[in-house]
């Protein structure tokens, strides 16, 4: 039984969705518990992948309803998938002997985790068997500041689904706001203070007489402040084009794919970007980006806070090109959908055979 708020487009949605379907069906029966049954990839899920919807608007409201699910349908194996439900859950595991509970973190925790009482069930945390990490600094963060026993934690970067990424491609053309004569780069995410998109403006404004635009795609509680920024400081060459049912088509046509973010988790939108060939700058901040990036074959890291080399770093980039199918080699034979949830099987296993 996974378990998420719901299945919008974000991160961890998109890796539930992926392992529930790929899942070997012989071993497996998988469902998904959703606080709201809404979003996107419900569209995407296998027929066979029962749907659970407890129906609750918050998630300090829906720890009573998943609680009894599954003291109803005692699953050998619950696999909370966001941060906040495991946080809660993990005070809990104990009622439930004959289950196995996994927590797959989403985030660097001590930059991500702000209030004070999530901190606390942090300590609940050890009772998990399982956590699973998805970069190097995750594993560190959660063993030097939150005591999680170095055993408990297996680190499984996340998956890239190249098949469908092609399907979303294939009949993709280059998006009109693209201009001729002009760079295009691309951003993607949630506009929100954690995504840096403020530092990238900062940059931009740097470049305002360059032929390089910058298409920002996504939507969140930032995008007023953000637009607003965009005026103040006159950026013509910016353009927000919100969220975006086929971001592939973006960054396939794109000349650069920016990650500006301040902390991540092990960023899809990076792996992704590399799988539709397109090369990467992404700010040096905590979160796999070092793991993902092999210099100057799929991008190259630098740092944002200082606006003036970024940008001249994003002009020196667009200046050169770049090997495609190199790019997407470095992505596909480290992090294709086979390698990662093979190593998410095996887990599944090992834990049923304790």
């Amino acid at each position: 039984m996974f378990i998420l708020p719901d299945l919008e487009t974000g991160g961890a949605e998109r890796i539930v969705t992926t392992i529930a379907n790929h899942l070997s069906r012989d071993r497996f029966e998988p469902k998904i518990l959703l606080l709201r049954k809404q979003g996107g990839y419900l569209k995407l899920l296998k027929d066979d992948v029962e749907i659970i919807d407890v129906n609750t608007e918050r998630i300090r409201h829906s720890l009573k309803p998943i609680l009894r699910e599954i003291y109803r349908r005692k699953p050998d194996i619950v696999f909370s998938g966001y941060g906040e439900v495991n946080a809660y859950l993990s005070l809990f595991i104990k009622l439930f002997p004959k289950t196995k509970f996994i927590a797959r973190e989403t985030n660097v925790v001590s930059e991500h985790v702000t209030r004070k009482e999530i901190k606390f069930f942090y300590n609940f945390y050890n009772n998990y068997q399982r956590i699973i990490a998805q970069s190097d600094d995750m594993m560190k963060d959660l063993t030097k500041n939150f005591k999680i026993k170095p055993n408990k934690i297996i680190k499984i970067n996340n998956p890239v689904d190249f098949d469908f990424i092609n399907e979303k491609l294939m009949d993709s053309k280059k998006p009109e706001c693209f201009k001729y004569n002009y760079k295009n780069v691309v951003a993607i995410g949630n506009l929100s203070g954690r995504k840096g998109f403020d530092n990238l403006l900062k940059v931009f404004s740097r470049l305002k007489n360059e032929n390089v635009l910058l298409h920002i795609l996504g939507d969140g509680k930032d995008r007023e402040m953000l637009h607003h920024m965009k005026e103040f400081l006159g950026l013509k060459n910016v353009i927000f084009h919100g969220r975006q049912d086929n971001p592939y088509q973006f960054l396939k046509y794109a000349d650069l794919f920016i990650l500006s973010s301040r902390y991540e988790g092990f960023p899809n939108v990076l792996l992704e970007a590399g799988a539709c060939g397109t090369y990467s700058l992404a700010n040096n901040c905590p979160g796999g980006i070092n793991e993902i990036i092999q210099n100057q074959v799929n991008g190259e890291v630098s740092e944002i806070d200082n606006h003036e080399d970024f940008s001249q770093k994003i002009m020196s980039i667009l200046h050169q090109s770049y090997d495609k199918d190199a790019i997407k080699n470095s992505i596909k034979s480290r992090f294709s959908k086979d390698i990662i949830l093979d190593r998410y099987e095996k887990v599944l296993i090992d834990l049923m055979s304790k």
